[in-house]
């Protein structure tokens, strides 16, 4: 049950510092410590140092490695997006529509119910 409550706590920690009303908006807030340094951006994902650790702790359990490989899909999903807007500032006309367009609240806390049950189903 830690595992599940010290991941929770790391996932809102996420949520809370790239929270925005659309996806732009997200990636921006990303961007912002992305541009300090790469490793401070690295640093703000708690979760994906969790899951490395807890995937090693139980001795890659097959749920523990699909949470690692959502972890690390996420990230660098993100920083080929920040990559693609910021960096080399070329995207689509589709692209601009889908990172403009609102996305629900609740949409960022989508991981606070899947993530967790990979921990516990890796814990049985």
């Amino acid at each position: 049950m830690i595992y599940i409550v010290l991941y929770v706590v790391f996932e809102l920690y996420e949520v809370w510092w790239q929270k925005a009303p659309t996806m732009q908006g997200m990636l921006q807030n990303m961007y912002k410590y992305y541009s300090k340094s790469i490793f401070l951006f690295l640093v703000m994902h708690p979760t994906f140092y969790f899951a490395i650790i807890f995937m090693l702790y139980t001795h890659y359990n097959m749920y523990a490695l699909i949470l690692f490989a959502l972890k690390a899909a996420d990230i660098a999903t993100k920083l080929i997006l920040m990559k693609q807007l910021f960096i080399d500032k070329e995207n689509s006309a589709e692209l601009s529509v889908m990172l403009q367009a609102p996305i629900h609240p609740l949409l960022p806390y989508i991981g606070l119910t899947l993530y967790p049950f990979l921990i516990y189903m890796a814990l049985l």
